[in-house]
């Protein structure tokens, strides 16, 4: 985007975020965490530019396709960008401005996970895979392939 820093943001900027539900919740909460506004307590994971009740740097927010949001961060002072679509973008990690919390609400409750058929659970099948991904050698190819874009959960 035009700006460099959280820091340097000017008010009225531009910024940027996903327009279904889940992701600009998880966008909204991810700019309150960065103290740029605030969100209605209680809003949660269904946060909606409704719920934001003080914004301080008078941000413009623009909901946008998440897909489309690599496309339009040069527009802005700067997007909310979902990870799958920062990274086929070629977008890193280490050049956001922010990122949200592995640790956080909304990393836990989107994490990615393994689902099995009820009574499967406990197949040789299931608890090999379950075995062979829960590994080190899991997590650092996690790690290195996706440098902090994709965090291991296990």
């Amino acid at each position: 985007g035009k700006t460099a820093s959280l820091d340097a943001l000017p008010d009225g900027a531009k910024v940027a975020v996903p327009n279904d539900t889940t992701n600009e919740a998880r966008a909204l909460q991810l700019l309150a965490a960065q103290g740029l506004i605030t969100v209605r307590d209680g809003a949660g994971l269904t946060a909606t530019v409704n719920d934001i009740t003080d914004n301080p740097h008078n941000l413009q927010i623009k909901e946008i396709e998440a897909a489309q949001l690599p496309r339009t961060v040069q527009d802005v002072d700067f997007a909310v960008i979902n990870g799958n679509y920062a990274l086929a973008a070629g977008l890193k990690i280490s050049d956001a401005l922010a990122s949200e919390d592995a640790n956080g609400a909304a990393a836990q409750t989107y994490a990615n996970i393994i689902a099995v058929r009820a009574g499967d659970e406990n197949s040789p099948k299931t608890q090999a895979l379950l075995k062979a991904l829960k590994t080190d050698a899991v997590k650092q190819y996690i790690a290195d392939t996706y440098n902090g874009a994709v965090v291991a959960s296990f």
